[in-house]
């Protein structure tokens, strides 16, 4: 599609802001008013369509998808979401290490560990962990308190949350993200602690390399999409 708009500003509307299009508000994707919560998530997706060239490229919207995905996905079927999230919750990567003996473990631990233990004590809850891939189900206890923790996030919050975690397999990993001090980088590197020590024992394959930066792009632009949408 060629660009058909010369002007984009971010305006404040009734319930937050939207972004417009020569002076027109622009919908979701669903057809809904494309209006979100902060001013600082309007301009970004506002920039997004600044940077647009003579022809629209629809994989540089990262931003309008997931608001999008809160305004057409998460406030309509919010239940689902959570229940998708909490099946990440049930099977966190950074709970299933190889066997003691072996020496990813050691690596597995000195990463995961911290992330794992930090999540614990925010929640107060305790996380099963696992050696090998057989599924051990956690806690009822532990399972209703992320639920709860889940349940109060707004749905923006849950649309950037829902892509960190998916991106990390890893509900614990999406959690650290939400908090104030959270070192981006170091929780999406710790999330692939496994793939990269692979990678140090028999090198990486160009195609997984690339694979990985992209995911690396994606984890941090979620992770800028919720810092927004929280401002």
């Amino acid at each position: 599609m060629k660009r058909f708009y010369k002007e984009v500003t971010a305006a404040p509307v009734e319930g937050g802001w939207q972004v417009m299009l020569d002076g027109r508000p622009i919908r979701s994707q669903g057809g809904s008013p494309q209006i979100v919560p902060t001013q600082a998530l309007a301009e970004m997706l506002a920039a997004e369509w600044r940077d647009q060239g003579e022809v629209i490229d629809t994989a540089r919207f990262a931003m309008r998808d997931m608001a999008d995905y809160a305004i057409d996905v998460v406030a309509k079927e919010r239940g689902e979401v959570i229940e998708k999230l909490l099946t990440y919750g049930d099977t966190d990567t950074l709970l299933y290490r190889a066997d003691p003996d072996e020496p990813l473990y050691q690596r597995q631990r000195a990463v995961w560990e911290p992330v794992v233990c930090a999540c614990e004590a925010r929640h107060g809850i305790a996380f099963t962990r696992i050696s090998g891939v057989v599924h051990r189900p956690q806690k009822h206890e532990t399972l209703a308190a992320l639920r709860a923790r889940l349940e109060a996030l707004d749905s923006f919050t849950l649309a950037g949350l829902f892509n960190l975690t998916t991106l990390a397999a890893s509900l614990i990993t999406g959690l650290g993200v939400l908090e104030e001090s959270a070192d981006v980088p170091a929780l999406f590197t710790a999330a692939n602690a496994e793939e990269d020590w692979q990678a140090e024992l028999w090198g990486w394959d160009p195609v997984a390399e690339d694979r990985r930066a992209l995911r690396a792009e994606a984890f941090a632009l979620a992770a800028e999409f919720v810092k927004a949408a929280q401002a």
